[in-house]
Order: C-alpha cells, then structure tokens, then sequence
C-alpha cells in the first residue's frame, strides 16, 4: 500500500487558509479535504512491513513532545518564477520530528523513504509543468493563521486514481507515554 506520515490540522487551523484570487488555469488546486503536512513519504510498504512500521513510528512519535504551529507565508518548489508546487508554510520547528518518523520508517522496512531536504509545508496546487508562481506567492506572503497543537503524527494511505483519497490508518502520540 501506497503510503505517507503526515500531521493532520484541525479544520479551523485549515478554514483559516484561503487560496489566492490569481487565477492560473494549468494550476490544479488540491482539494482541501486532503489538505495535510506530509513528515515523510514512504512510498509502496508491504503489509508485511506494517507491525514493525506501528511500533517504529510509535516510538519516534513518543521521543517528541506536542508542538504549537501555525501555518505562515506561502512559497513555491523548485522556486517561485518557475514553480511547479504552490505551498503555505508552518511555523514551527518539524525537522528533527520529519527526521526521526523518516528513520523509524526506514529501519522498519518502508525501502521507498523519500530522502529530500525536510520543508514543513502544506501544499495547495500543483502543476506538472514550471509557471511562474510569482503572483500567488506575493499575495499570500503576509498570511499568518492561528496557532494549532500537534499532539499526534499519522500513517495515511493514498488511494490513487481518478479521485484522489487519503485513508488515516494509525495516529501515533506525541511525547512520553505512561
């Protein structure tokens, strides 16, 4: 199964992002319903994998505590003048947490752990090819949403095909448990 770790917002963390008025018509908007901060791609994971990936993921979810994040500003990948994925940012230090459930992933078996420099992010559109993504940047860039707390990191399943569907399958706590 196609698989992903991921923090999932509270809605009115997520009600508070609007997409900007630009209209950019080769742009797919990525419906809010699967709006997430991916922690780490995992890629296709054998149900074989699954038991040991509960209890890696469990473990690298309990060595950090809850956090306070807010989502800030807005961005581009690769960059803004030839943007292929338009992004709001989080606020808030994910990297050591996006680190330690990729690891966990990896020695559990999850062989397909994407290896990219950690960006906390949630994606709102994308594009198969380069646009300049300038103006959306611009006119989100002052956007600055309400503090939320992470108490928990997710494994989400992604049902790919005509209508794209994200199954969480497992939340695993933040901080130490009794």
């Amino acid at each position: 199964m196609r698989l992903f770790v991921a923090l999932l917002p509270p809605p009115e963390a997520l009600a508070e992002i609007k997409p900007p008025s630009a209209v950019l018509p080769r742009l797919r908007w990525i419906d809010p319903a699967l709006w997430h901060v991916t922690l780490a791609f995992l890629g296709e994971v054998p149900d074989s994998v699954r038991p040991e990936l509960d209890v890696r993921l469990a473990r690298a979810a309990a060595r950090h505590a809850p956090m306070t994040l807010a989502f800030r500003g807005a961005g581009a990948f690769p960059s803004a003048p030839r943007g292929r994925v338009f992004w709001v940012g989080v606020a808030g230090e994910l990297t050591r947490l996006a680190e330690s459930v990729a690891a966990g992933a990896g020695r559990a078996g999850a062989g397909q752990v994407d290896r990219k420099r950690f960006h906390a992010h949630l994606t709102l559109a994308r594009s198969r090819e380069p646009h300049d993504l300038r103006p959306l940047v611009a006119e989100m860039a002052g956007f600055q949403g309400s503090a939320w707390q992470a108490d928990a990191v997710h494994l989400v399943r992604s049902h790919l095909g005509p209508q794209v569907r994200y199954e969480p399958v497992a939340a695993y706590p933040l901080g130490k448990r009794d």
